[in-house]
């Protein structure tokens, strides 16, 4: 399973979401971990927004996606804030 082609920079910064979790400022694995918490708490088929600017959620939430089976829609970036979108499988 591999991660969806690249979006154009701030192509995803107005996508529809259900949820926001706010992880900035929060270092590995607290991003992930907090990720998780909130996806149980969705319906199947919602998004979740998730904005960090841990460096090392790049590597991260893709794993986490992968091992979760929920989908990882897209990524931006915005100087040192990465935010996500993932929906709930």
């Amino acid at each position: 399973m591999g991660l969806p082609p690249a979006l154009p920079l701030g192509y995803l910064s107005d996508m529809d979401h259900d949820a926001s979790l706010d992880a900035l400022g929060l270092l590995c694995p607290l991003p992930v971990l907090k990720t998780a918490k909130q996806m149980r708490a969705l319906a199947q088929g919602e998004v979740l927004r998730v904005q960090t600017d841990d460096p090392a959620a790049l590597i991260d939430m893709p794993h986490y996606c992968a091992e979760s089976g929920n989908a990882l829609l897209g990524q931006d970036e915005a100087g040192a804030v990465i935010t996500w979108y993932l929906q709930k499988k």
